[in-house]
């Protein structure tokens, strides 16, 4: 079951959930709306080869924002340290950016339990886009699991700036290509 954002908010006052900082004013029905970082990561020389980790230009988000373009690829990360030891999160975008053009988190929208951090976010336009950094970008939804819990514990858990791919491995788990 999804919480309600009377639920997040109390879970955030029983400390079951992180969001910090929290803000009251950022809190929507069955969300939290999470803001933007100041550090992005720009995709760089192409073609990306999905078994090597592709280079990236670093970008920092002064006071008068930086202008996303098309074509490439952006991860940011969230404002806010967000997550829960109880609770399985789950980031979108915000409406409003997407009728702007933005795409954010297409593919990898579900956290995992047990992880609490500042998440990368994948970002993508189509069309040029100025953001900025503390803007609501997305919201965070959290789930009641069912079921034994086995905490995430891969490369991904910890870190509170972007963070590139891990390569990925080529070959099938039975050995075959």
């Amino acid at each position: 079951m999804i919480l309600t954002g009377l639920e997040i908010t109390d879970q955030v006052r029983r400390r079951r959930i992180v969001i910090a900082p929290f803000r009251e004013e950022f809190v929507n029905p069955n969300s939290y709306n999470y803001g933007l970082g100041s550090t992005i990561l720009q995709s760089g020389r192409q073609p990306f080869d999905s078994a090597a980790i592709p280079e990236w230009d670093t970008l920092h988000i002064g006071d008068a924002g930086i202008v996303l373009q098309p074509g490439r690829l952006y991860l940011g990360h969230t404002a806010e340290t967000l997550g829960s030891k109880e609770f399985v999160t789950s980031l979108v975008g915000r409406s409003s950016l997407g009728r702007l053009g933005l795409f954010l988190q297409v593919t990898a929208d579900l956290g995992h339990q047990g992880a609490v951090h500042r998440w990368t976010l994948e970002m993508h336009c189509v069309q040029p886009l100025r953001v900025y950094a503390g803007m609501r970008i997305g919201q965070v939804s959290f789930w009641a699991p069912t079921g034994p819990v086995k905490p995430y514990e891969g490369h991904y858990a910890h870190h509170s700036l972007p963070r590139p791919n891990v390569p990925v491995n080529r070959s099938l788990s039975d050995g075959r290509r």
